[in-house]
């Protein structure tokens, strides 16, 4: 008597090698559910080989630093520069080499759902997580590009474990300690990614509660960027206290 197709689908679930024997003698059924199983499973498999590849890829920086002994490892990105409102929000994560993520990268390239998951590993798996806010006056005194370093240095300072080593997305900052710049690391460091996937999780969740605040300018859906709502809103409702002055669209509504 043949297995029931239920009883293969949920033992199917349990396995994790294409080559697994249970899998290659199901690929000589010629019922069409079994064979759907079959496909569905092998599909899954692949996708799983491949986040291990990519994480195992993304770990080209971190390998050797724990190789010399570095246990805290933190990767640092920010998130808000090009905003017109709201301000710039860096972060810093240090990863459990115990407890891999696989489907780290750049948030940029991610679902909000899948972000969103990630985002939920990152907290519950991380070693420690630090947060940098600086708000749009002193980016207006100190420069985006200032006001984002020192973003990244409040992130590493509120650490709960102090870091030996520093990776950071394309910048450096004021550190004794050691670091290393990495340009669009947050595609190639699952440290520096991690960072990345929380700065904005952080950054789209505060934006999000302005909207409550100020509702005519789409901070909801545009996080502050110069979207059409956005320079409709500051048309019609003018520069509220977190838009960022010196920046042109709004600068030209205050002069």
């Amino acid at each position: 008597m043949s297995e029931a197709i239920k009883d293969i689908k949920f033992k199917l679930e349990n396995v994790h090698d294409v080559k697994d024997e249970y899998l290659l003698a199901l690929a000589q059924d010629t019922r069409l559910g079994v064979q759907k199983l079959v496909q569905q499973t092998q599909k899954r498999l692949a996708k799983e080989v491949a986040l291990l590849d990519k994480y195992h890829e993304m770990m080209a920086f971190e390998q050797p630093l724990l190789a010399q002994g570095h246990r805290f490892i933190a990767g640092i990105d920010e998130v808000g520069r090009g905003p017109l409102a709201g301000p710039v929000v860096a972060c810093a994560v240090i990863l459990s080499p115990e407890h891999p993520i696989y489907g780290l990268d750049d948030s940029k390239k991610l679902s909000a759902k899948r972000r969103g998951e990630l985002f939920t590993q990152i907290q519950e798996n991380a070693l420690g997580i630090g947060i940098g806010v600086v708000e749009p006056a002193d980016i207006d005194r100190l420069n985006i590009y200032q006001a984002s370093r020192l973003a990244m240095k409040m992130a590493v300072e509120e650490l709960p474990i102090p870091p030996s080593y520093l990776l950071l997305d394309a910048m450096t900052i004021d550190s004794d300690l050691p670091q290393e710049k990495i340009i669009k690391g947050d595609a190639k460091s699952v440290s520096i990614a991690a960072a990345s996937i929380v700065a904005k999780e952080m950054r789209d969740s505060l934006m999000k509660e302005y909207h409550k605040q100020y509702p005519y300018y789409g901070f909801d859906q545009n996080a502050g960027y110069g979207t059409k709502v956005h320079l409709q809103g500051l048309q019609e409702h003018g520069v509220t206290d977190i838009h960022r002055k010196s920046f042109a669209p709004v600068a030209a509504l205050l002069n």
